[in-house]
């Protein structure tokens, strides 16, 4: 019985000592357990702060990036459209050309009937009643075929008294005019004519060479006989 005591003893003992401890043993592993919770909240903070600089930094480069291929997409895009607007006023021009050289050729053509009938105009001279009606209606034939040129854009050239130019008239004939100096033209042998402001036929006029120059050929001629002659007298005397 005194053991059955003793062992009773002992085990209280043993349960106030392990009653004591428990509680030590609890706030250890807690603060070990706090210490572990702010470590790894500040690792993770860290981490999440070098993710953000990371990922600030690839969007800045990506960013960057895409500036530079957007300039070089806008500079393309101007390129392109300055390109295309050229290529737009190269065509417009070149159908205008071609337009005018078609029209050019066709009424080339029809001119040598405008200038046959101005010439049959300055040398029927009509009498009759009959020759007159005849006349008047090649008048309105001639005017008919005048206006359809000038609706298609074409003018005559008026050169009588003008000064020579050879980008407009092709001189046939030069002679003297006391009337006219050197370089004007004093008659027109074929009409010339213009189309929207080009050349469509150059004018053949006659040239004047100015007054003065028969008279000073004249000299020169009668200097040259009045030289023979001396010349033969010269030779006489001497045989």
């Amino acid at each position: 019985m005194i053991e059955n005591q003793s062992d009773n003893i002992d085990n209280k003992v043993n349960l106030d000592l392990n009653h004591d401890n428990a509680p030590e043993d609890t706030s250890s592993t807690q603060n070990s357990t706090t210490k572990n919770d702010e470590l790894s909240s500040q690792e993770k903070e860290e981490i999440n702060t070098e993710e953000l600089k990371n990922t600030i930094s690839n969007n800045d480069a990506r960013l960057e990036q895409l500036e530079k291929e957007h300039e070089t997409l806008k500079n393309q895009y101007v390129r392109i459209s300055a390109d295309f607007d050229n290529f737009r006023k190269r065509q417009s021009r070149d159908q205008d050309d071609l337009k005018i050289q078609l029209v050019s050729k066709t009424l080339t053509a029809i001119l040598p009937i405008v200038d046959n009938f101005e010439r049959a105009r300055q040398q029927l001279k009509p009498e009759s009643e009959e020759a007159q009606a005849l006349h008047r209606s090649y008048q309105g034939l001639y005017k008919q075929l005048v206006e359809v040129l000038k609706q298609q854009g074409v003018s005559p050239m008026r050169v009588v008294g003008q000064q020579f130019d050879p980008n407009l008239h092709e001189a046939v004939l030069r002679e003297p005019s006391e009337e006219f100096e050197e370089d004007i033209i004093i008659e027109e042998l074929q009409r010339g004519y213009h189309l929207e402001g080009k050349v469509l036929r150059h004018a053949l006029v006659k040239v004047s060479m100015g007054p003065g120059k028969q008279n000073s050929q004249q000299e020169v001629e009668k200097d040259t006989v009045e030289g023979d002659v001396d010349s033969e007298e010269n030779t006489s005397e001497d045989v």
